[in-house]
């Protein structure tokens, strides 16, 4: 048994997954847990590691199942090659990979971190800058906005904030 890599269409990597896995062969998608804005609400996404990738698990013998399936198979573009030639992953890789989807499962990557410097999009305050402070159940999130010299806190929807680049953030 070798790992080969598949190529899929894109944004179709849980399909081919699902595809691929019906007609019995082993895969794995190595899949990231993170923060995401839908319909205006934080909510936590699992998306892949690698976009348009997956991992499939193949027999080199001749007595093996056959390969010629997994071009057709909806969801997948190709088997990635090199020369011709299917190109093999190390196991190792895979291993280490799923050891790394196991620890990042537990710890999702935020969307915002605390001193981020963010940017109000909507509401009365449009267009102000603040600091990310957390997370604020129901939705919101507490900022840090500076209103007559003093800072002040200010409870908004995650949807309203733009994380800011360091060059873009006033001093």
């Amino acid at each position: 048994m070798q790992w080969y890599l598949v190529h899929t269409r894109p944004r179709q990597e849980q399909r081919a997954l699902e595809n691929l896995t019906h007609q019995g062969y082993a895969c794995y998608l190595p899949l990231l847990a993170a923060e995401r804005v839908r319909q205006g609400a934080l909510t936590l996404v699992h998306e892949p590691l690698f976009s348009r990738y997956l991992f499939i698990c193949l027999e080199t013998s001749l007595s093996g199942k056959s390969w010629s399936p997994i071009r057709s198979t909806l969801g997948v573009s190709r088997l990635v090659s090199f020369g011709g030639e299917p190109a093999r992953v190390d196991a190792a890789l895979i291993e280490a990979l799923r050891e790394q989807d196991r620890r990042l499962s537990e710890q999702p990557r935020r969307l915002f971190h605390p001193g981020d410097h963010v940017q109000i999009r909507q509401g009365p305050f449009a267009g102000l800058q603040a600091i990310y402070q957390m997370p604020s159940g129901e939705n919101r999130a507490m900022v840090l906005i500076e209103i007559l010299s003093r800072p002040s806190k200010l409870l908004v929807e995650p949807a309203n904030l733009r994380r800011l680049d360091p060059h873009e953030a006033q001093p």
